[in-house]
């Protein structure tokens, strides 16, 4: 039975020793050995041998890069401002034995590290400065870094700072500063939007005011031209037509009667020129005209003609007496509200050629 026990002991010692003799190190991991108290070897990754008892294998270090997020630190700047500034490390291990007997906790060792070169950067700046240079201050702290923790087998890639927290009251004055700059960018634009509008506006006045005027020129210049060629050719008809004085005496007793059509009209002046008017009508009607060319195509002996002229030399010899008082000092004559006397020949006004003198 003692030797069943005995047997049982050795062959649990022989198993915790071979257990003990094999190490199997993960990949991207790494493991320092030493030999009686003394470094002897980094265990790579896969299976590893070690003598039992008398190496000693230290815990695992990572070799894969890492990312430390420090808690904010308070930051004075060159403008005595305390801001504080959150900071993000990414670092690796390059020589797990730098890292296990150069610094006894790099972790720590970096983080003050990093705030004391922080402190150092952002004490040269102003708070604009720092708020507008973080690349700068990364780049800085990188190279600072990087330099330091050679030694200690890590290798700093990236410094970032995650958050930069100026006090409250520094927040508000910044805020209200911004928003003065964006109510003058807006008062600006504003002024600027209608000043582009009122430029244009008048700008299209003035085109507008241009085409009016060429239209109107362009109007009157045609209605003168029209004008013009009207009063050509009636010239030319009347010339050419050779009308003799009684004929236009005859025209101008026929306006007399528009002269009292006017509602506001109470009297109106019979002119001098009225009276040799109606006298050339007189002998007009009284006296044979020669025959001008329209007449001689169409010739009316008819009886209501004669009776028409009769009736035409009566009223020029009324008109003449009447015109003849007229002329007397003192006495423009006055007919009211005159409205004209139906004409006792409208046979003739309508067609003058008909009567035959």
């Amino acid at each position: 039975m003692e030797l069943l026990i005995v047997g049982l002991v050795i062959a649990l010692f022989a198993i915790i020793t071979v257990l003990k003799a094999v190490r199997i190190v993960p990949q991207a991991r790494a493991r320092n050995v030493e030999r009686l108290g003394r470094y002897h070897r980094t265990l790579k990754p896969g299976l590893n041998f070690v003598i039992p008892y008398i190496d000693r294998v230290y815990p695992m270090i990572d070799l894969r890069e890492q990312v430390v997020s420090f808690r904010p630190q308070p930051v004075i700047t060159e403008d005595n401002l305390v801001v504080e500034i959150d900071t993000v490390l990414y670092f690796q291990v390059t020589d797990p034995r730098a890292a296990a007997y150069e610094i006894a906790n790099y972790i720590q060792a970096v983080e003050q590290l990093t705030v004391t070169t922080l402190r150092n950067v952002v004490g040269s700046m102003d708070l604009e400065k720092t708020l507008t240079s973080r690349d700068t201050i990364n780049s800085q702290l990188r190279g600072v870094l990087d330099e330091a923790t050679g030694k200690w087998g890590l290798r700093v890639n990236r410094v970032e700072i995650k958050a930069i927290d100026p006090p409250k009251t520094i927040k508000d004055a910044m805020e209200k500063q911004m928003r003065a700059e964006r109510d003058k960018r807006a008062a600006i634009l504003t002024a600027e939007g209608q000043r582009q509008s009122q430029i244009l506006t008048a700008e299209g006045d003035k085109q507008g005011r241009i085409l009016r005027a060429e239209g109107q020129r362009t109007a009157a210049i045609l209605e003168a031209e029209g004008q013009s060629r009207a009063i050509d050719q009636v010239f030319q008809a009347v010339h050419r037509n050779d009308p003799d004085p009684k004929l236009l005496a005859y025209q101008y007793l026929q306006v007399l009667p528009q002269l009292a059509q006017g509602e506001g009209n109470t009297f109106w002046v019979i002119p001098s020129e009225v009276t040799s008017a109606l006298q050339g009508v007189s002998k007009a009607f009284t006296e044979a005209l020669p025959r001008s060319a329209a007449t001689r195509e169409e010739v009316s002996t008819s009886t209501a003609a004669d009776e028409e002229v009769a009736k035409a030399s009566e009223a020029a010899a009324e008109a003449v007496a009447d015109a003849q008082e007229a002329e007397k000092p003192g006495a423009p004559r006055q007919l009211g509200a005159a409205v004209p006397e139906p004409s006792p020949f409208p046979d003739l006004e309508k067609d003058p050629h008909r009567a035959e003198h």
